[in-house]
């Protein structure tokens, strides 16, 4: 066998230096390797990051259509509306008799000054004055009841209580006039049999205590829920060191449980003021039941009186834009006037 030479060193396939690596690519050559038409990769995170940020307003989008469309648009319009009228020119007829021109403040200062909508609004507030105190009265008592420990057949007792809320509020005025009519009511036939008197509940005094009880019979189920749910997320340790140091379920409901839900009913307040300025339905539907009820009871039917039975669409919109703002700013006090307050209990 043939010994290789002494300094020549045979290779056996591609020799490569041992410290020989290879040296990166610069950015042309990287720039040339690349494939085409790829886009770089920091194009490709701004890319992203605009996805990114702009897909809350895509999924707000069909949300903010539907609010422009159905709420913004009709309060646009009906505040334009508000500020024009209808003039007649000659005797009203032919082409361009009738033109719709600017009027300005007009339309404001006469449903300010009208009888009709002041007398309205006190049949409301008479009305307020009932529904109010007696429908959060009796959530909160039913809220406490279910909330205490004792009580059973929980939920079944919540669920009749709430059910009332769920019937619409014209068959609710339709089945509580049928039962105040004497000549249909079952309770006026037990009266009859017992030789008692019969109270008309349709006319008078009598017909807001009638109006009041529906209101309360379907709205109180919707308070009660909002004020027991409130209860159920309290902490049971509160309790249970209250109860350890002697306290009554009287005295845990009036000291703990009511101040501590104190926001919910504030918040049922709310909406118990908004809904009994905006009443409509009751007075509506039992209206063809009795001659007590006129067209303009409250401000609601004054509005839809003046715009489908008068005829005068923008008078009716200049009424409705004053009660939206008299339903606002009386919200909008109350609410100051809760914050001032519970500001003030907790700085004590």
């Amino acid at each position: 066998m043939t010994q290789p030479t002494a300094g020549v060193h045979r290779s056996y396939g591609a020799e490569a230096a041992p410290y020989d690596h290879p040296s990166p690519p610069t950015a042309h050559e990287g720039a040339r390797s690349a494939p085409p038409n790829s886009p770089s990769p920091a194009a490709t995170s701004t890319a992203g990051g605009k996805r990114a940020r702009s897909a809350p307003y895509l999924f707000l989008l069909p949300a903010a259509v539907l609010f422009a469309l159905f709420f913004a648009l009709p309060i646009g319009y009906a505040i334009w509306l508000s500020f024009h009228k209808i003039e007649v020119k000659g005797l009203g007829l032919g082409k361009g008799a009738r033109s719709e021109v600017w009027a300005g403040l007009e339309n404001y200062t006469a449903a300010l000054g009208d009888s009709e909508l002041g007398a309205s609004a006190l049949r409301i507030a008479g009305y307020g004055m009932i529904v109010v105190p007696v429908m959060l009265g009796l959530a909160l008592f039913f809220a406490l009841l279910l909330d205490s420990e004792r009580v059973r057949a929980r939920s079944f007792s919540r669920l009749a209580i709430f059910l009332p809320y769920a019937v619409p509020g014209v068959i609710a005025a339709l089945m509580w006039g049928f039962l105040y009519l004497p000549d249909v009511s079952p309770f006026s036939y037990l009266l009859d049999a017992f030789g008692l008197p019969q109270p008309d509940l349709m006319d008078g005094g009598p017909l807001y205590l009638a109006m009041s009880n529906i209101a309360v019979w379907g709205g109180t189920g919707f308070n009660m829920i909002v004020i027991y749910t409130s209860l159920r997320s309290l902490p049971a340790e509160v309790f249970e060191a209250a109860r350890l140091d002697g306290c009554s379920q009287l005295q845990i409901a009036l000291r703990i449980k009511i101040p501590m839900v104190a926001p919910s009913l504030v918040l049922t307040f709310f909406f118990s003021v908004i809904a009994t300025l905006q009443v409509f339905n009751e007075p509506t539907t039992l209206r063809p039941l009795t001659n007590g009820i006129p067209t303009t009871w409250s401000p609601l039917m004054k509005v839809y009186n003046d715009a489908f039975t008068g005829g005068n669409i923008h008078a009716a919109s200049a009424t409705a834009v004053v009660l939206a703002l008299a339903t606002f700013l009386l919200s909008f006090g109350l609410l100051k006037a809760s914050n001032r307050r519970t500001k003030q209990g907790a700085t004590r």
